[in-house]
């Protein structure tokens, strides 16, 4: 099957490489010729602006744009809405705002174009272990692209079967699913990334509290002075908590204990914060997804203003001092 990708960045380009070893046909545009010529040498067909990459690919077309969201993606869906026919599709494979999806929908089926937005996890590991893919969108589009998405997922061997689901719909124990309508597929995205905000929140605090479990602050008989990197290891085999996530941090353990390469400033994408207003909209309590979020806000302040408030009331209604500073 043929695609066309727009965006050749670590996803983009990788999502490219996934498919030409499965078989297909792509063509890709980037800004950057330098990621054009890379792929163009792994058997993509490069194009030198999105009218050439249009005029390259068979109708009905499926056009992939794999660029950070917000400006980036609406501009490059606005160009491919007065280059596509009738009949075409253009997918989002970014982390684009839900309700941005939904009214890009309909602002494409109004030229007649199909849409589908399509939530895509797995970053740079994706290549090899394959992506989960959570797509929104008309339910005979998402089959006609099928040979696409069973390509670029991770296949059934990426996990035990999950009894019970004999005779249901086979696509998600291969890793994609067909979420719903249009902006089912990024609306699922952005809570499977709140909810890994509160996942990997969770592993912090918990490797927090054993960095500690030393401290002077504890009587001398019960500081204990704990190995992380062993701990970790010991956690990925038979532990509750054995996820891909810990697999990661014990590497980083393994590689640097105490993880002296990292500043500990926090970023965020935007998900995170779409999840948390979600939440309000529905009235739906979140209150770990909540704090998760604002832990890594907190990250960003060294200094922080908060704190200093604290400090100072302290010391205003019971006299109590800071620590001198080391």
């Amino acid at each position: 099957m043929q695609l066309g990708m727009i965006g050749l960045g670590r996803m983009g380009g990788n999502i490219v490489r996934r498919l030409l070893r499965a078989g297909h046909d792509c063509v890709v545009f980037d800004l950057d010729p330098a990621a054009r010529e890379a792929l163009a040498a792994e058997g993509a067909q490069p194009a030198a602006d999105l009218p050439s990459l249009v005029a390259a690919l068979a109708p009905p077309r499926a056009v992939w744009v794999m660029l950070p969201a917000g400006a980036p993606t609406e501009a490059a869906l606005l160009d491919l809405a007065g280059l596509l026919a009738p009949g075409d599709v253009a997918i989002d494979g970014g982390n684009s705002f839900w309700k941005d999806s939904i009214r890009r929908a309909g602002m494409l089926r109004e030229r007649g174009l199909h849409f589908l937005d399509i939530g895509t996890s797995g970053g740079v590991w994706g290549l090899s272990r394959g992506y989960c893919l959570m797509i929104g969108g008309e339910a005979a589009v998402v089959q006609r692209l099928d040979p696409i998405f069973a390509a670029l997922a991770p296949g059934r061997e990426a996990a035990p079967p999950t009894p019970g689901r004999e005779g249901r719909d086979p696509r998600p124990e291969h890793g994609y699913v067909h979420a719903g309508s249009n902006g089912a597929g990024h609306f699922t995205k952005m809570i499977h990334n709140g909810i890994e905000y509160g996942m990997m929140q969770a592993f912090a605090e918990g490797l927090d509290i054993l960095v500690h479990a030393d401290s002077e602050a504890l009587p001398e008989e019960l500081r204990l002075s704990l190995n992380l990197p062993d701990i970790t290891e010991a956690w990925r085999r038979g532990s509750v908590i054995a996820s891909w996530l810990l697999d990661l941090t014990a590497q980083a353990l393994a590689q640097d204990p105490g993880l002296e390469g990292f500043s500990g400033h926090v970023s965020d994408s935007g998900e995170g914060r779409w999840t948390v207003q979600a939440a309000v909209e529905s009235a739906v309590p979140a209150p770990v997804l909540s704090a998760a979020l604002y832990a890594r806000f907190a990250s960003r302040d060294r200094e922080k203003f908060a704190a200093r408030v604290l400090s100072a009331m302290r010391k205003g209604f019971g006299g109590h001092l800071e620590p001198p500073k080391a």
